[in-house]
């Protein structure tokens, strides 16, 4: 069972006693949902490609364990690419260490990511996924430094780093 499981449970069990809707999903079906072909997976597809901790993030909305990424600690020059379509999403100028213990940026890509509001924790949060295959990749927040405010608080496994200088890889079907 996983950490969010039980955080949904426990936290619907207390907003349907008060009277509140309650959303907390849990992925079924379409794994990519939205994605367009050829990054419209189904979930065997994503499993095959993907380390386990890697699926759980992008595609059941799972969380990774905070200081647990060697990517928070990346400082070389080079782009965040998703770990399952190979998209770039951030560059390496727009990342800042937050404290939090996951990779933290404060603006990505253009187009790169989608957003989405999401209820799991009970109150409002922004999602970003993205664009292209809509793998999960965490939350933005309004506590990011200058010049946008905005912290894009990115779970490492759903990332891959490329140096600066290396070729992007190329996704195949």
């Amino acid at each position: 069972m996983q950490r969010r499981h039980v955080l949904c449970g426990l936290g619907g069990l207390t907003v349907i006693g008060a009277g509140f809707p309650w959303a907390c999903s849990v992925a079924a079906g379409p794994v990519a949902k939205g994605a367009e072909p050829p990054y419209d997976l189904d979930a065997a597809a994503w499993k095959k490609r993907l380390s386990a901790e890697a699926y759980a993030v992008l595609f059941e909305h799972d969380t990774e364990r905070p200081g647990s990424s060697p990517l928070d600690r990346e400082k070389r020059k080079g782009q965040f690419i998703c770990a399952a379509c190979y998209l770039p999403l951030f560059d390496s100028a727009h990342k800042f260490d937050s404290g939090t213990g996951w990779p933290s940026f404060w603006q990505p890509m253009a187009g790169s990511v989608g957003t989405q509001r999401d209820f799991k924790l009970v109150l409002p949060r922004t999602e970003y996924h993205c664009i292209r295959c809509k793998g999960h990749q965490g939350h933005v927040f309004e506590d990011g430094p200058e010049p946008t405010g905005l912290r894009y608080c990115n779970n490492g496994v759903a990332l891959r780093f490329v140096p600066q200088g290396e070729a992007l890889p190329e996704w195949q079907a």
